[in-house]
């Protein structure tokens, strides 16, 4: 079974995708709201993504699996400071509810993903 590279894996096409849109949102806000929420929400999104490349690039799977997690934590973190936009009215609800729903359709993928990983450690 040849392996799949990572550009190729859906879960780190939609982090990007994610991650992209809200460079696209943030980059228009105020300085002050760059530098408060912003900052934080294009870190914790940029994260998810970052964390599975980093996943991807480790040998044991003890360490593949631990990067997800983190990659995992960083989009429940994403989703705190997208409510935190909101709330200050740095988006539109439609905006949110439609980040929300990239998030949301994220999560049950990265952990099917984090899922094979220990199958296949359970497995070597």
């Amino acid at each position: 079974m040849p392996i799949q590279s990572l550009e190729e894996i859906e879960i780190y096409k939609l982090a990007e995708e994610i991650a992209d849109k809200w460079w696209g949102i943030v980059s228009r806000w105020s300085p002050f709201a760059q530098d408060t929420v912003g900052k934080q929400l294009i870190r914790a999104v940029d994260s998810i993504g970052a964390n599975i490349a980093e996943s991807y690039g480790r040998y044991h799977f003890g360490e593949k699996i631990n990067h997800l997690y983190y990659s995992r934590g960083s989009l429940y973190e994403s989703k705190f400071f997208v409510r935190r936009a909101l709330k200050r009215k740095l988006i539109t609800e439609a905006f949110f509810n439609e980040m929300m729903n990239d998030l949301q359709m994220l999560a049950p993928k990265l952990n099917a993903y984090i899922k094979s990983k220990k199958m296949q450690k359970q497995n070597a």
